[in-house]
């Protein structure tokens, strides 16, 4: 993690730098805020990762001599397949749809939104996924 907050800090160094740049230059506000912003955003993250570098063991990435299967370990539990994003994407589709369209499709897209929500949170409490 040290790795990642000095080149967080080192890219704040940059933005900073652009974001002057920019700023004498073009005199143009919203892209000068932007950069100014983008500093910020850079500055806390990388004072986070550097921060918590402080606290935590030395990881694998921290040692130059290190091989990328030593970090290795468990990816984790993926879930079978499901239909359920596949509501939820069509659902959320429709409720933006209804913001350029009319509210009167949020109506419509409502009972899938809940439909895929439910089915996905329940997945494991039903049907072949079901836990005994």
């Amino acid at each position: 993690m040290k790795i990642q907050g000095k080149m967080f800090l080192w890219l704040s160094v940059f933005v900073l730098a652009v974001a002057i740049l920019y700023g004498v230059w073009s005199k143009e506000p919203a892209g000068t805020t932007a950069l100014f912003l983008a500093f910020g955003l850079c500055i806390m993250v990388g004072y986070y990762l550097a921060f918590t570098a402080k606290r935590v063991d030395a990881m694998a990435q921290d040692d130059t001599e290190a091989d990328v299967a030593d970090e290795a370990g468990e990816v984790g539990f993926f879930a079978p397949h499901s239909w359920q994003p596949l509501s939820l994407a069509i659902g959320g589709a429709l409720a933006f749809l209804g913001v350029a369209v009319g509210w009167w499709l949020v109506y419509f897209s409502f009972p899938l939104l809940l439909i895929g929500l439910f089915g996905w949170v329940f997945e494991y409490y039903r049907g072949e996924n079901q836990n005994q």
